[in-house]
């Protein structure tokens, strides 16, 4: 990152940018000018700096789990509460960085009240996330309480973050 994005002023193009990338980061860069009514270098140069300043993490494809599941199957996602029985910063950092780490743990938010952390999991089937409740939960001492939520249908998905009002 070559410039820090707490320091980045955002005018109504970036916003427009931003939410087109947002929606659809496979446009072309023509395709991109002509939405947010720049000129393509123009759009080029600013995509340019929002991507240096760190606003766009990365780009990825969003794949139907649907049409995958009927090649490879469905798996298992769940959601899971994970209280702490020690609630200290160090105790809670720990906890994260070690499910940060595990590629079945999809998102790992910290929440209040209730449970310490809630994580959208995913794992290939029951015993696969045996597994991964062992790995994570069974062998840390500092963990009290797991409840799992396991999906038997997702009937949205938007990943998206929330983006100022156009100036």
């Amino acid at each position: 990152m070559a410039a820090d994005s707490e320091f980045i002023s955002l005018d109504a193009i970036d916003i427009a940018l931003l939410a087109q990338l947002q929606a659809d980061c496979s446009l072309s860069n023509l395709e991109l000018a002509d939405r947010v009514h720049v000129s393509p270098p123009t759009c080029l140069r600013r995509v340019k700096r929002l991507r240096d300043a760190g606003l766009v993490q990365a780009q990825v494809a969003l794949l139907d789990a649907d049409r995958i599941a009927r090649i490879a199957g469905h798996g298992l996602e769940a959601v899971v509460e994970v209280t702490l029985d020690r609630q200290g910063a160090e105790h809670q950092q720990a906890f994260e960085d070690r499910v940060a780490a595990d590629d079945a743990v999809l998102q790992c938010y910290r929440v209040s009240p209730g449970p310490d952390f809630v994580l959208m999991v995913l794992t290939r089937d029951m015993p696969d996330y045996l597994a991964l409740a062992q790995r994570l939960f069974t062998s840390d001492a500092n963990v009290r309480n797991v409840k799992a939520f396991f999906s038997v249908k997702r009937a949205k998905f938007r990943p998206r973050v929330l983006l100022p009002e156009r100036r």
